[in-house]
């Protein structure tokens, strides 16, 4: 077997959590993090309002994210995924830093470690564009970021249509057009998703005591979750263009 087609079984098996219907343990989830909304300070809510709206225009129209260098080119699957691997490995450091030196801080701290952490991500999903060959100067690549990020951190319920949109992206992208992107984008929906998949492990974040060690693990771990979806999801999209695996 080779190496891309041990990633083709791989990624078949991902496509099937990922398309599986919601459980009971995920449906009653929902009451949970309504009620951890009720825990959380406003001026959480205006901060991640403000942040998120500033991430999808920031992504879409600024060059705040952009990496220095120019993309990989001529490299195997192996080598992109070896170098992502690493770059994973060196961004979860950076996120369970952050994570750990503003959980000791309590609210006011846990409440700037949110546009911290989504800077890091995003940086993180820029670079990773790159040694999969993807340049973020294009629009649509920096349009494809933001689709990988929600699929990270949405529920189980709206998680098929999101892969949807990104197994289909040439048809996908045509829906968005550069200069209606902030219009068309739903950046509401792409928050709501976003706070809620980060609820409780952000909400421990913010007591005092165990805020540290609670910040840097829950960091760690989102960083986690969002490196093997960006690694599947170029993965997938290299394999396509190659028409060595094909979803519908």
């Amino acid at each position: 077997m080779t190496y891309e087609e041990h990633i083709q079984s791989e990624l078949l098996r991902w496509q099937k959590k990922i398309l599986r219907p919601p459980g009971l343990l995920e449906k009653g989830s929902k009451a949970i993090q309504s009620k951890l909304n009720e825990l959380y300070p406003k001026k959480f809510f205006d901060t991640l309002t403000v942040t998120i709206k500033g991430l999808v225009r920031g992504v879409l129209f600024g060059l705040e994210y952009m990496p220095k260098g120019k993309p990989i080119k001529n490299a195997d699957l192996m080598e992109r995924d070896q170098k992502a691997l690493e770059l994973l490995k060196n961004y979860k450091r950076v996120a369970a830093a952050e994570g750990a030196g503003t959980g000791a801080g309590g609210i006011i701290l846990g409440i700037a470690d949110f546009p911290a952490l989504i800077a890091i991500k995003m940086k993180f999903l820029f670079e990773l564009a790159h040694i999969y060959g993807y340049s973020t100067e294009s629009y649509k690549e920096r349009l494809y970021l933001l689709f990988v990020f929600q699929l990270a951190f949405s529920s189980q319920e709206k998680r098929p249509g999101v892969f949807y949109k990104l197994v289909h992206w040439d048809e996908t992208v045509k829906d968005y057009p550069e200069l209606k992107a902030m219009e068309l984008f739903d950046w509401e929906q792409f928050q709501v998703e976003y706070r809620d998949a980060i609820d409780l492990r952000k909400m421990l974040q913010m007591l005092p005591g165990i805020g540290a060690v609670v910040g840097a693990v829950a960091n760690y771990g989102l960083l986690e979750d969002l490196g093997h979806v960006g690694m599947n999801c170029y993965r997938l999209r290299i394999l396509q263009e190659k028409g060595l695996i094909q979803m519908d």
